[in-house]
């Protein structure tokens, strides 16, 4: 594809793709093809995403996934369309019900007419069936391989051996040494574990839709013309409409309350176990649950754009971004199933060769080994166990964009922490002013607020606070340039003035001993600095203080529990506040006065020295930071539309608590992987090791293959069960 084309972006449903093995299957059937760039898949949503040329047709799509015996629906239609079909719904379930009644009256048939049920059962001398016996097993086989024959086929074409071709080579061996009973128990028992895993799968994708449906379809909002109620879609409804919200009523989107006061669950969005006061100006979001009070607010954003959609596409966006088990399990799946099958058929042929038992036994118990050799169990627990981890988190208010990042957390050696809005509240209040020569308290503050009235930092906002609570009227600055890391310059009635740190006043030159003495009590008051000054001196400073979260200290130690023993704090703020809120959290290490480029620094030093690091920020002002780590987490996305783009991981409230839950909650989800990696592993071992000494069969070797699925799978659903990460 040349740099000039452009591209387009296609969604599919695909019907039948319950497991990563079908995600293979689909890779290898569409990449590479003309005209497709990428290909992305959400297995728990069965959602298929193709980058291609804008030249490209969607039916060509249509025609490799049928190819593979499986089915593409394009994703509005399938958004659109009338209620599946009851042979869409139902049909597996039918057949594999069909094959199961078939092979047991095939069984009982056989039981009636011959020695017993043992024979029945598997015995390979006797005498020959009966042919209705032989009928009903074929009907059972039939049925049951309904829709796994032709993915085996496919599967055959491709030279890409899967379960499904695995299978269906066991069964026809079954049926060539004539092993009816076991070839019709292998297609059903399969089928069934095909059914029960879409079953468990689908669970578990029930549990992301019943986030998709937090929102409420519809909302009433107050015609700006003639004040009339009118209810409409949450899409219909423009932007700044007045939207009403009665007790009891989901927010239909999110705005800011203009009349009225009430509580309401934020627990949908932010994690958060009780319900929150809010009043006149407060943000209110979509999908959160009013309380006793009614309520009218300004819509802000659009239904598509609101906080708890964001979170949505994330959560359907986090899908795609694979764990390193993930990508581990994928590549020894790659490889183990052809090995297996090879050392199936040397099982097959080099004992009887070396006159060590019988053709026929070995053979039997080569087609065991290619029955226990399916990597269904392995593949599939990985990727369930994410997706269940990934739920849980976020509706405990932890955003991960990944499983990619889920894992990370279990392996954090050290934690960098941002102060203001992470260890402290982030909104600080002028505690002191100090005018020089011959200015006033006002004239400082004023000038400062006229600087940073176009600044969203928090210590710009509480300076502004001031002057709004004082009644004072700022004057109107002019070519304000911000100096990054160090404050702000601007013209204010044609003169130069600036704002800024102690550092900024140092670097002017224009720090007096009068000045300097004055700034070190204003810090050693744990206060942060504001110098406000001309090119020919300091007109004043501003003492402002933040008050420190009062879960921090315990946090701090809740962080230390959970096994990350590190934890150092990165300001840009003094020395002396950085000391104090340091001693107040209990953090061992702290770097004051640093500048954005040196917190980047810091975090590199932290990368090399410890390895797996984490940087916790408020959002955008500490993104180089959070890239430069091995994980970076936002604090309280509700209240920064960039910190959900900017980090990996978002605390959708201003919790710290959550970081703690969030290692243990990672910590859980490996220690979940690796019990399904151990145990699938060891289930195949041991019927290795049984077929070696002809000790298994075919039917107890699905049994236990199936059985090892559930298992698995409802191990990694484990994670869905509240939020707590005991157990």
């Amino acid at each position: 594809m040349t740099v000039e084309q452009s591209t387009q972006t296609r969604h599919f449903r695909i019907r039948g793709m319950d497991c990563a093995e079908e995600v293979a299957v689909l890779n290898q059937a569409l990449n590479g093809a003309p005209g497709i760039v990428e290909i992305r898949f959400d297995v728990l949503n069965a959602k298929m995403t193709v980058e291609c040329t804008s030249d490209f047709n969607p039916e060509v799509v249509l025609a490799m996934v049928a190819g593979t015996g499986m089915k593409a629906i394009p994703w509005q239609e399938w958004h659109h369309r009338p209620e599946a079909s009851f042979w869409a719904q139902r049909g597996r379930v039918v057949m594999t019900g069909f094959s199961g009644c078939s092979m047991i009256l095939g069984l009982l048939v056989h039981w009636c007419k011959h020695e017993g049920l043992l024979h029945a059962l598997g015995g390979r001398e006797g005498h020959p069936l009966p042919v209705e016996v032989v009928l009903l097993y074929v009907l059972s086989m039939v049925a049951g391989a309904w829709f796994i024959a032709p993915k085996a086929l496919y599967s055959a074409r491709r030279l890409r051996p899967d379960m499904n071709l695995l299978m269906t080579i066991a069964v026809i061996g079954a049926v060539l040494i004539s092993e009816w009973f076991e070839a019709a128990a292998v297609t059903f028992l399969f089928s069934l574990s095909l059914v029960l895993e879409s079953w468990t799968v689908g669970r578990a994708r029930r549990a992301i839709s019943d986030l998709m449906n937090l929102s409420p379809t519809t909302g009433r909002y107050r015609d700006p013309v003639n004040q009339e109620i009118l209810e409409k879609p949450i899409d219909s409804i423009p932007q700044e409409s007045i939207v009403l919200v009665r007790p009891g009523e989901k927010v239909p989107l999110d705005g800011v309350i203009l009349r009225g006061e009430t509580t309401i669950n934020q627990a949908p969005i932010t994690g958060e176990s009780r319900p929150v006061s809010k009043h006149v100006g407060d943000d209110v979001f979509a999908g959160t649950i009013n309380g006793q009070g009614a309520f009218e607010f300004k819509s802000t954003k659009s239904a598509d754009d609101t906080t708890l959609a964001r979170i949505i596409h994330m959560v359907e966006d986090a899908q795609s971004r694979r764990s390193d088990s993930e990508q581990w399990v994928d590549s020894f799946a790659r490889y183990y199933t052809p090995i297996i099958m090879l050392f199936a058929v040397a099982i097959a042929v080099v004992p009887p060769l070396i006159g060590v038992g019988s053709w026929e036994d070995w053979i039997y118990q080569a087609l065991v080994m290619l029955v226990i050799a399916c990597p269904c169990a392995l593949v599939i627990s990985t990727p369930v166990s994410i997706v269940a981890g990934l739920s849980s988190a976020a509706r405990a208010g932890v955003l991960i964009k990944g499983g990619l990042y889920l894992e990370v957390p279990s392996r954090l050696n050290a934690l960098a922490l941002d102060k203001t809005g992470t260890l402290t509240y982030g909104t600080p209040e002028v505690e002191r002013i100090l005018a020089f020569d011959d200015h006033t308290e006002n004239d400082v503050l004023s000038r400062a607020a006229a600087l940073e009235a176009e600044s969203g930092h928090p210590i710009a906002s509480a300076i502004n606070r001031e002057a709004t609570r004082r009644g004072m009227t700022s004057p109107s600055a002019a070519g304000i340039r911000d100096v990054k890391g160090r404050g702000t310059e601007a013209f204010i009635e044609g003169k130069p003035f600036w704002v800024g740190s102690h550092r900024f006043m140092h670097e002017k030159g224009a720090e007096l001993p009068e000045t300097h003495k004055s700034a070190i009590r204003i810090e050693d008051e744990a206060h942060s600095l504001i110098a406000v000054g001309t090119d020919s001196h300091v007109c004043g400073l501003i003492g402002v203080s933040d008050r420190v979260r009062e879960t921090a200290s315990s946090t701090v130690k809740a962080i230390r529990k959970a096994g990350v023993n590190h934890i150092v704090m990165l300001t840009g703020d003094n020395r002396a506040t950085a000391r104090s809120v340091a001693n107040a959290t209990g953090i061992d290490t702290y770097h004051a006065e640093l500048l954005p480029e040196d917190k980047v620094a810091a975090i590199e030093r932290l990368v090399k020295q410890y390895g797996h690091v984490a940087m916790i920020g408020d959002g955008v002002n500490d993104a180089p930071a959070m890239a430069a780590s091995s994980l970076g987490i936002a604090m309280g996305a509700t209240g920064t539309d960039a910190a959900i783009e900017t980090a990996d991981i978002a605390l959708m409230s201003d919790d710290l608590s959550k970081i703690p839950w969030l290692i243990l909650h990672s910590k859980r989800v490996v220690r979940i992987i690796r019990q399904n990696i151990v145990f699938a592993l060891g289930v195949k071992a041991t019927f290795l090791g049984l077929a070696l000494f002809q000790l298994a069969t075919l039917w107890m070797a699905i049994a236990a293959d199936m059985g090892a699925s559930l298992i698995v799978v409802f191990n990694g659903l484990r994670l869905l069960r509240g939020t707590d990460v005991g157990g």
